[in-house]
Order: C-alpha cells, then structure tokens, then sequence
C-alpha cells in the first residue's frame, strides 16, 4: 500500500438521539455508532445486535444496516470508513464496553465531535479516523485472541500490487480480469487473496479507491461532479451518482456542499448545535452501482 494513504477516514462525527419506538430504514453507508445511554439494535448482514451504553460498532459501506430502540438511545455517529487495513476486520464489527477500553477515544468524540462549531479541518479529522480506526482495531484483536504485541500480518503482495495500481490511476477501465492479468493470477486467485487479506473483493477494493479519490476531488475543488465521474473512471455522472450515494447516504453535489456549508460556518463561528449532516434519500439498493467486475 501507498505508505502516505491514511488507513482510515472520516469527514464527520456527531450526536444524535433516537426517539423511544423509533426504527430506521435500512441505510447502506459506512457508519461507526457508540451507544452513550440506552440500547439500541443494530442489523447487519442478517443479523441483529443488541448495543448498549458503552458498546460501539462499525459498519462497512457495502453491507447495509438499520438502527432500531425501544426506550429511546443517545448515540454518536460518525461515517468512519477503511481505507486499507492490514487485517479482515468482521463487518459489523461489534466492540463491547467501548467506553470501558477506550475512554479517552470516546471522550474526545464527545466533547469534540467533527460538526458544528467543532468542525476542524481535514487533516484533523483524519487523525480522528486513524484514532479510532486504530481502537476499534486493537478490541477486534483482543477480542479475536489475535493480540496486539505481534506483528502485523504480512501483505499479500500481489493485493498490494494492485491496490497501487488502482490508487496511482483509479480512472482507468479497470476490471477484475485486468487486475488479475496484471499480476499474472485468475480472477479467482485474484479474489481469494483479496478476500483474506482485506476482507472484500477486488471490485469492492476499486470501489472504495473511486470513492476515496471522488471525495478528495469534491472537497478540494469546483470541478462539476460529471468531470469528478471521469476523473475516477466512471462512464456517466449518473452511474457515478448512483454509486457515490449508495456508498455515502448522499449524493456528491450535496457532499460537497455540506463540506462547502460547514467550512463558511466555521469561519463565521455562527454555527448552533451539532446537527446531523443532512442526507439524501438512500438508493434502493437494486438500483445502486456497485462496481462491477468491468467498471463503467
């Protein structure tokens, strides 16, 4: 992997209370959840969750997932994402007493969250995103049996031939077929040493490189988003919408103009409360673009 690519990102974290009886629709974005009162139920990947106040999860932006309470919850929310991660992280991933292993993470989120008036630049909320990627890491660890006094596992380095491919030109007409062809494997050799070494397959991994690529383009510059579809190797600003939205909740024009919105606030210190970002209204998933074995 590129040594300068964070391993993980976030552009927001918030707080946010859920109503007693209140069920969420299924939401299919990269999302981390620390219950701070009450309980709350998480669905993921068939599954059902019970968090309480302490426990936190993460949820990978492929898997779709819906929050659920009974007697109401206070939550902090934040859209942390995987960049690159040396291990197969569970999805979702469930970490008990969060609070507990990792006060002052879970303290710094509260006192601090990424919106409102607290809403740093970029390069703080990456040192967030690396900070509790990094907790929710070391829990998976322990809790796995793994430990953390060893060393890393070793990279694949067929997976990290092509995942710096895929970072140094993520406009190319990539697909599963080139990738494999270019470190000399079959499509299902290829996807098999993806699978164990990131926990996804090569076209989830191209994906999440577009997207990653996507933001960085929205948020530093006014090109139009047909342009930033292009640029990151899809076809049309409609498939790359569809695909940017069934990834982040919202569509890339008002991405970035939540990010545009909150750099004006912030300079005008004028800001009240920490507000949910606003989102658009999900993708059903039959229609989303998942990127496909040949990308359009």
């Amino acid at each position: 992997m590129n040594q300068d690519s964070p391993a993980w990102e976030m552009t927001f974290a918030y707080q946010d209370v859920l109503s007693a009886g209140s069920a969420g629709e299924d939401v299919r974005s990269a999302t981390w959840l620390l219950v701070d009162d009450g309980t709350v139920v998480l669905t993921a990947a068939g599954q059902s969750h019970l968090l309480r106040a302490g426990d936190a999860a993460l949820v990978g932006g492929q898997v779709s997932h819906r929050l659920a309470t009974y007697d109401g919850a206070a939550l902090t929310l934040a859209d942390l994402r995987a960049v690159a991660v040396g291990y197969p992280l569970s999805n979702p991933l469930v970490v008990r007493d969060f609070v507990g292993r990792h006060g002052g993470v879970a303290e710094l989120l509260r006192r601090c969250p990424l919106a409102g008036p607290c809403r740093p630049s970029a390069l703080f909320a990456s040192g967030y995103a690396s900070l509790l990627g990094a907790a929710m890491t070391a829990s998976w660890l322990e809790d796995t049996g793994r430990g953390t006094s060893g060393p890393a596992p070793a990279v694949d380095t067929a997976v990290a031939q092509v995942m710096n491919a895929l970072i140094a030109d993520p406009g190319r007409a990539w697909s599963v077929e080139s990738m494999a062809e270019s470190v000399h494997l079959s499509r299902s050799a290829l996807g098999e040493r993806f699978r164990r070494s990131l926990g996804q397959s090569p076209s989830e991994a191209l994906r999440d490189v577009r997207m990653r690529a996507a933001r960085h383009l929205l948020a530093g510059g006014d090109r139009p988003v047909e342009q930033v579809a292009y640029a990151v190797g899809y076809g049309s600003g409609a498939a790359f919408s569809r695909a940017f939205t069934a990834t982040h909740g919202i569509g890339p024009q008002a991405w970035r103009e939540d990010r545009s919105g909150a750099r004006d606030t912030e300079r005008a210190e004028s800001r009240r409360g920490h507000g949910r970002p606003d989102r658009a209204d999900q993708e059903h998933p039959a229609d989303a673009v998942l990127v496909e074995d040949r990308a359009s």
